[in-house]
């Protein structure tokens, strides 16, 4: 072992309690009280940013009986409690604000088929993509039954039956010479004629 090595020297030892470092935090705000004061505690409403320097014992003692809100009316409260949902920032039902404008967010004639803008008060329009309201309640199986003869819910009983006379003419076997490969089909038009002849609809 060499005792002369460069090693020796970055050897630390312990300092004498006399040659310690004293803590640098500054002594606690507390009257009278002289502990290092490492902890911040807000000094209160109108003040944000501002801490007082206490020590532990000080800081705990300070946070039990610090209230925020001490001083204030009730509905100051509550209207502090409100705007603190949106940060305490200004805001606006949609389409009404100070710097309200269709054209930013939509054209006056942007097609609204579901109503949301005029809900909230825009000025959307519902435009052709918007279905039409039907007048009677249609059952499933009488929209397979026009969707089956290729018309819409809306057809009149005349062109139910022409549609149904036209449809049997083109897949009936006599008219096929024989051929039996579009009976199926046929089957399933005379079945749709006759269910909305059976709810009265032709």
């Amino acid at each position: 072992m060499k005792f002369d090595s460069p090693l020796f020297d970055r050897i630390r030892v312990k300092p004498a309690q006399e040659r310690r470092m004293r803590p640098s935090a500054p002594t606690c705000d507390w009257p009278g009280c002289q502990e290092p004061g490492g902890h911040r505690a807000p000094k209160g409403r109108g003040r944000e940013g501002e801490h007082w320097r206490y020590c532990l014992a000080h800081v705990r003692e300070y946070n039990q009986s610090y209230n925020y809100f001490a001083g204030m009316r009730d509905d100051a409260v509550l209207k502090y409690q409100k705007d603190a949902l949106t940060g305490h920032r200004p805001t606006w039902r949609m389409g009404t604000g100070r710097n309200a404008d269709p054209g930013r967010f939509y054209a006056e004639s942007s097609i609204d088929p579901f109503t949301l803008f005029r809900e909230f008060g825009g000025h959307g329009t519902q435009g052709a993509a918007q279905p039409k309201a039907e007048a009677r309640t249609i059952r499933n199986a009488e929209r397979r039954a026009f969707e089956t003869l290729g018309l819409e819910v809306s057809a009149t009983q005349v062109e139910i039956k022409a549609r149904f006379h036209e449809l049997v003419k083109r897949h009936h076997p006599d008219s096929n010479g024989g051929d039996r490969s579009t009976e199926d089909r046929l089957i399933e038009i005379i079945q749709s004629y006759n269910y909305l002849k059976s709810v009265g609809i032709c």
